[in-house]
């Protein structure tokens, strides 16, 4: 069973939330978790010191953030708060972030492969938000630390263009080009050219440089 079929193996619902009606955001969540894992493997303990395009973080740093990102999925597909879940896996030494990844990705598909949590009102940090929703932003959240990863380094993902499209479309809805910063944490919108690749464009609106 591949990590996708792990969050749908129940059937379809009939909808979604009213923002993504009739639509199923659990397949690119499970694609962002599968490519977060394998960059996050591949990264070397040489590099866990250098910078990254999230410029707080350096890249142990955000190993450890992708891991506590990734168990809040869980947290919140049970409805629970997501705020009784760290967002930094402290607790790991360095390296262990890979092996931390399998268990966390295993409970987190199975909380979502409830179809009926597509439709249910969920807490985020940001606020109550349909599964849906919660499913795309957070599909969002770790394609973005992927590409932060992977740039760091010197990984070449193989980025999935659908996923990326719908992501792009995902972003520029919930993610105004206004009022970054505060409750927004990104940065100012970084033009790139019309015909710019989707990835790219992801990026960019997110307030980073590709």
């Amino acid at each position: 069973m591949t990590e996708t079929e792990q969050f749908t193996t129940a059937p379809s619902a009939p909808a979604a939330a009213a923002s993504y009606p009739g639509v199923d955001t659990r397949p690119d969540l499970a694609a962002a978790v599968a490519l977060a894992g394998r960059t996050l493997a591949a990264v070397r303990p040489d590099q866990y010191d250098l910078p990254t395009p999230c410029t707080e973080f350096d890249v142990r740093r955000l190993s450890s953030h992708l891991v506590g990102v990734l168990r809040r999925i869980a947290v919140i597909g049970r409805g629970e708060d997501p705020f009784s879940v760290p967002s930094f896996a402290d607790e790991l030494a360095d390296g262990e972030w890979a092996a931390a990844w399998e268990p966390a990705a295993r409970e987190a598909a199975r909380v979502w492969a409830d179809p009926g949590v597509l439709g249910r009102d969920l807490r985020l940090p940001m606020g109550v938000k349909p599964g849906a929703v919660a499913a795309a932003v957070y599909a969002n959240e770790l394609t973005l630390h992927t590409w932060d990863l992977a740039t760091a380094t010197g990984q070449r993902p193989d980025w999935d263009a659908g996923l990326l499209e719908r992501l792009v479309e995902v972003v520029r809805r919930a993610l105004p080009a206004e009022a970054r910063g505060g409750r927004i944490p990104y940065g100012e919108v970084v033009p790139v050219a019309e015909d710019a690749s989707a990835l790219d464009r992801l990026v960019a609106w997110s307030g980073r440089r590709p």
